[in-house]
């Protein structure tokens, strides 16, 4: 799974998912791309999963660049503790995602080969996705 080697701090704040992404919102590597038109947290074993559904969809052709990193982690505290005793220990990373931000790009393949490659990907993200195409 995909997780920072270090950070600066071990537990974060859990912050708010307000307005769209005004960076990594555009194509830059490939030619086909997932965009993300909800806000959500998306965890690195969903990162991964997307990852490697299109990995294993488009085989040994084109080329795939993941866009999204998870630096944030997310803390749980025990089952049946009572209040009080501290912040949990950190669990899982996630990524941060805004409406507008790219997940995935695909290159070097034909149009309906990343379509169904991404559409594959889209169905392992916990939000509404859509498919693009550099123009």
């Amino acid at each position: 799974m995909l997780s920072p080697k270090r950070t600066r701090f071990r537990k974060q704040h859990r912050g708010r998912m307000k307005g769209i992404a005004y960076r990594g919102n555009h194509i830059c590597f490939g030619r086909y791309a997932l965009q993300a038109l909800e806000p959500a947290w998306i965890t690195s074993r969903q990162i991964e999963a997307g990852r490697r559904a299109m990995s294993r969809n488009v085989r040994r052709g084109g080329q795939i660049w993941v866009r999204i990193f998870p630096d944030k982690p997310v803390t749980v505290r025990p089952t049946e503790t009572r209040m009080g005793s501290g912040k949990g220990s950190p669990e899982y990373w996630v990524a941060v995602v805004k409406p507008g931000k790219i997940l995935y790009e695909m290159g070097g393949v034909a149009e309906n080969i990343a379509r169904k490659a991404i559409s594959i990907a889209a169905s392992k993200m916990p939000i509404r996705t859509q498919f693009i195409i550099s123009g």
